[in-house]
């Protein structure tokens, strides 16, 4: 009875309360993460980290600067001395580049390139990501098992049997070479990412669309996308990076005539001293395309984010 007393009353034969014990007299312990973080935000580390981050851009702020210097001022001091006389910046780098019509061309080549080789990967492996994650057919998975493998085939090894295939259909040098060449390597990894993202949607989302008489396109369309709208973008993201960048493919299926602009570049590259003018304009050039679409399409990602969440 004195049990039963002490246990209605809190006394000794009571049991402990929730935040009774060590963690009541010495407080809640911290996790090593959570102090690792503690110090992070101090304002020490936040002064290394944004020093860390001006070192690591000096590159970048060199390549502009030395873009709007003349081959004269390049080729006698280094771009660093703008700093005592940043009146003798010019534009006339940029204007000549522009004037350039093999420059220009590569540049609208590295568009048609990197479009519809980004547009065609996100759709295909949107639809085959649904398909593998939330449709029944037969060998579904020893064929999403296949498109794991090919993860580990390098591009590298590709590079002949395609050539000596793109040979006989008319396809070798040109845009549409290269753009197949982008997509047929690029599904894999992109199928990959979209199937496991979309196999964490409810299950009772898409029974409910079903119910609601919508066709497995509509189901797609309805409620896939609008969730998966984070994976699509980054992946959307990712893909115009690696094509944009892309040097090697291009070097190998792309003609004079179609060539992009990191084989201009690279191209230009052979007389370093005589066309530094154009090298360093270009490349800020090819650099600045990218970093727009990524800060354009981010604001885009962030807000699937939020709606993913919200639903």
């Amino acid at each position: 009875m004195s049990t039963r007393e002490d246990t209605r009353r809190g006394g000794p034969g009571a049991p402990p309360s929730p935040g009774g014990g060590a963690a009541a007299e010495g407080g809640p312990q911290r996790t090593l993460a959570a102090r690792i973080v503690a110090r992070v935000s101090s304002g020490a580390v936040q002064v290394l980290l944004v020093l860390i981050a001006l070192f690591w851009l000096l590159p970048t702020l060199g390549l502009f600067v030395s873009s709007l210097r003349t081959p004269q001022d390049n080729a006698a001091s280094g771009w660093w001395t703008v700093l005592a006389e940043p009146t003798r910046l010019t534009l006339e780098n940029y204007a000549g580049l522009l004037d350039n019509a093999a420059f220009v061309g590569s540049f609208f080549n590295t568009i048609l390139i990197t479009v519809p080789a980004t547009v065609l990967i996100v759709v295909i492996a949107s639809l085959a990501a649904y398909a593998f994650a939330w449709m029944e057919f037969p060998g579904r998975d020893w064929l999403f098992l296949g498109v794991v493998g090919l993860l580990v085939v390098p591009l590298q090894v590709a590079l002949i049997p395609i050539a000596q295939v793109y040979g006989p259909l008319g396809i070798y040098g040109s845009i549409a070479g290269v753009v197949l060449f982008h997509v047929g390597f690029g599904l894999p990894f992109a199928i990959f990412l979209l199937r496991n993202f979309f196999a964490a949607i409810p299950r009772d989302l898409l029974e409910a669309a079903r119910m609601d008489g919508g066709r497995e396109l509509t189901v797609f369309r309805r409620v896939i996308l609008p969730l998966g709208g984070p994976a699509i973008a980054s992946l959307g993201i990712f893909q115009f990076l690696w094509v944009w960048n892309d040097l090697l493919v291009a070097l190998v299926f792309a003609d004079a005539a179609n060539q992009p602009m990191t084989v201009a570049l690279q191209s230009e590259m052979r007389q370093f001293g005589a066309n530094i003018d154009v090298i360093s304009s270009g490349a800020f050039l090819s650099m600045v395309v990218p970093l727009v679409v990524f800060f354009a399409f981010q604001r885009y990602f962030v807000q699937g984010v939020m709606a993913g969440a919200v639903k």
